[in-house]
């Protein structure tokens, strides 16, 4: 066998591979969206961080979201986020103040607390990445890149529990050196939340401030 067919073999082999592990990677994705969707909410307690080393960032902060379907209830860094199914409440206790905003479900570039968890369905390339063993819990990683050359973002690393087939962390890294994590401390399913628990109600905050751009 001439170098030629040597290396056109090599080439076979290597782009055969990859597309195994790329269908092996969506396969596992495709279960965590099925298994998301099949829980009537999901109460999710996390631990976000982000580093860039160029800037001398280095940032640590938790918070806590509760999600039905496409509604949600978030509390981070001070402020709470409730989304009705119609409007988005902003609750800002520091400022007393509270923004009311539509919320455009048809508008692609919105980010929610629900499609955190269902963002890779689409745009992404996909592949099979390392296992790692966390305190006992087996974590598969995809690797994620985006399509967009326009995306800002290098690549994700989605950690997958292999178990249960949930989201244990995810690991963005920006084309900037910017590097966030999000980790999932508690993962609940099909709590009983109040049936207020994604309203706004106003008499809440008797002196806050509204600002309206509903």
């Amino acid at each position: 066998m001439n170098n030629f067919f040597k290396v056109f073999f090599l080439l076979v082999i290597g782009f055969s591979m990859q597309a195994q592990n790329a269908t092996k990677a969506k396969n596992l994705l495709d279960e965590v969206s099925a298994q998301i969707k099949s829980y009537d909410n999901i109460v999710i307690d996390f631990k976000y961080s982000l580093n860039n080393p160029k800037e001398n960032i280095n940032q640590e902060s938790k918070g806590n979201v509760a999600l039905k379907g496409n509604l949600y209830n978030l509390n981070f860094m001070g402020v709470t986020k409730i989304f009705d199914g119609k409007k988005v409440y902003t609750i800002v206790p520091e400022d007393e103040e509270i923004t009311i905003s539509k919320f455009d479900d048809n508008d692609d570039n919105a980010v929610t607390p629900s499609k955190m968890l269902t963002f890779f369905q689409s745009g992404y390339k996909y592949s099979w990445d390392i296992l790692q063993n966390v305190k006992g819990r087996k974590i598969q990683y995809i690797k994620l890149i985006p399509i967009s050359s326009k995306d800002q973002r290098k690549e994700i690393l989605l950690g997958i529990d292999v178990q249960t087939k949930n989201i244990y962390n995810l690991i963005e890294t920006g084309k900037n050196g910017t590097r966030t994590t999000l980790t999932v401390n508690s993962f609940k399913t099909n709590q009983p939340l109040s049936k207020n628990h994604f309203n706004f109600t106003q008499s809440k905050y008797p002196n806050y401030y509204i600002n309206r751009l509903d």
